[in-house]
C-alpha cells in the first residue's frame, strides 16, 4: 500500500475518532438546557464530560496536523476556502472551553445562565458546520487549475451541505443523549434515554436521506456497504436504547457515526477535494501529498506515538467510567 493511501486512511481515522468522541460531548452541551432542569442537574450533565471533553479535542488537532504534514495542498486549500466556517468553529470551541472553566467561578444564577448559553452555542455551531464542511469536501467546490478556491460563502450553503449539517446535528444530539443515559443515574438517565429514542427517529430520516444523496453524487461498492452499515447501526442503537441497554445503544450510535464518516472518505478516494469547475483543478491524494521522505518519517512517528495516545485516552475513560447523579453533587 502506498504511503499516500496510508495517510489518507489515517486522516479518515482521526476525523472519525473526533466525531465519535467530540460528537457525544457536543450532544451533551446542546442538551444542557433541555435535560438540566435546575443547576444541580446541569452540573451532573457537565460532569459526565468534564474529565474527557478537552482530550476529545486532541483528535481534531491531530487530524489537522496530519493533514498539514501529509497533504499540505489539501490543508492550504481547505483552510483558505473554508476560512469563515472554520473560524466560526474555532471561536465556538474557544467559547465552550472557557464556559466549562468559568461557569462555577461565581454563584449568581445569571452568571451561570450566560455560560450555559455559551456551552450550548459552542456545541451547536460546530455540530452543524462540520456537517456542512464535510458535505462540501465530498461534493466538491469551485477550484481553479492552481487548486485555489474561487467561490464565496454562498457556494458552501447549498441544499446538500445544509442537509449534511442537519444530519451531524441530529447524530450528535442522539449520541449525546445515549451517552447521558449511559453515564447518569435516576431521573436524568430515564429522560435522556427517552429523548434519545425520540431524537433518533428524526436523525435516522435525515441520515438516510443524506447518505442516499451522497451515493448519487459519487459511490463505489465499499461506500454503499458502509452506508448500509451506518443505517443499520443507528437503528440497532435506537432499538437498544428503547430496550434500556445503554451500553449497546452507545455502541450503535458510535458505530453509525464511524461508518457514515467512512462512507464519505471511501467514496471520495482517491480525491481529497474535487473541483466543480474543472477536473484538472481536483486535488487528489497524490498531487496534494508531501514528499515520500516526509511521509516515511511521519509514518514512523505515528507508529511509535499513536498507541501511547490511545492507551492514555483509554485509561482516562476507564478511570471515569462510573455513573454519576444528583447525589454526587453538593448543594452548596
Amino acid at each position: 500500500m502506498e504511503l499516500t493511501t496510508i495517510w489518507f486512511l489515517l486522516v479518515a481515522v482521526l476525523f472519525t475518532g473526533y466525531f465519535i468522541l467530540e460528537g457525544f460531548d457536543f450532544g451533551v452541551g446542546m442538551l444542557l438546557p433541555v435535560l438540566g432542569r435546575d443547576d444541580r442537574e446541569r452540573r451532573v450533565l457537565i460532569n459526565t464530560i468534564g474529565p474527557v471533553w478537552d482530550g476529545n479535542e486532541v483528535w481534531l488537532i491531530t487530524a489537522g496536523g496530519a493533514m498539514f504534514a501529509a497533504f499540505p495542498e489539501w490543508y492550504a486549500t481547505l483552510f483558505s476556502g473554508f476560512y469563515l466556517p472554520l473560524l466560526l468553529i474555532l471561536l465556538a470551541l474557544i467559547a465552550r472551553g472557557v464556559a466549562f472553566e468559568y461557569r462555577h467561578k461565581r454563584p449568581e444564577p445569571a452568571w451561570k445562565r450566560r455560560w450555559d448559553q455559551a456551552i450550548f452555542w459552542g456545541s451547536a455551531i460546530p455540530a452543524v458546520l462540520w456537517g456542512v464542511a464535510f458535505a462540501n469536501i465530498f461534493r466538491g467546490v469551485p477550484l481553479d487549475a492552481d487548486h485555489e478556491y474561487v467561490g464565496g460563502l454562498t457556494d458552501l450553503l447549498h441544499p446538500y451541505a445544509l442537509l449534511g449539517g442537519l444530519t451531524t446535528l441530529g447524530l450528535f444530539l442522539t449520541h449525546g443523549a445515549v451517552f447521558l443515559a449511559l453515564k447518569t443515574t435516576g431521573d436524568i438517565r430515564h429522560r435522556a434515554r427517552n429523548l434519545a429514542v425520540k431524537l433518533g427517529v428524526g436523525t435516522a430520516v435525515a441520515a438516510v436521506a443524506f447518505l442516499g444523496w451522497t451515493l448519487t453524487i459519487r459511490a463505489n461498492s465499499t461506500a454503499i456497504a458502509l452506508a448500509a452499515g451506518a443505517a443499520l447501526a443507528l437503528l440497532a442503537g435506537l432499538a437498544a436504547a428503547r430496550a434500556r441497554h445503554e451500553g449497546w445503544a452507545f455502541t450503535g450510535t458510535a458505530l453509525a457515526i464511524a461508518l457514515a464518516v467512512a462512507t464519505l472518505f471511501a467514496a471520495l478516494f482517491p480525491n481529497v477535494m474535487p473541483s466543480t469547475l474543472d477536473p484538472a483543478g481536483t486535488l487528489t491524494a497524490t498531487n496534494a501529498a508531501s514528499t515520500p521522505y516526509t511521509l516515511k518519517i511521519m509514518t514512523w512517528v505515528a507508529v511509535i506515538f499513536t498507541p501511547i495516545v490511545l492507551a492514555y485516552q483509554g485509561w482516562t475513560y476507564w478511570v471515569f467510567r462510573r455513573r454519576i447523579g444528583i447525589a454526587h453533587i453538593p448543594t452548596h
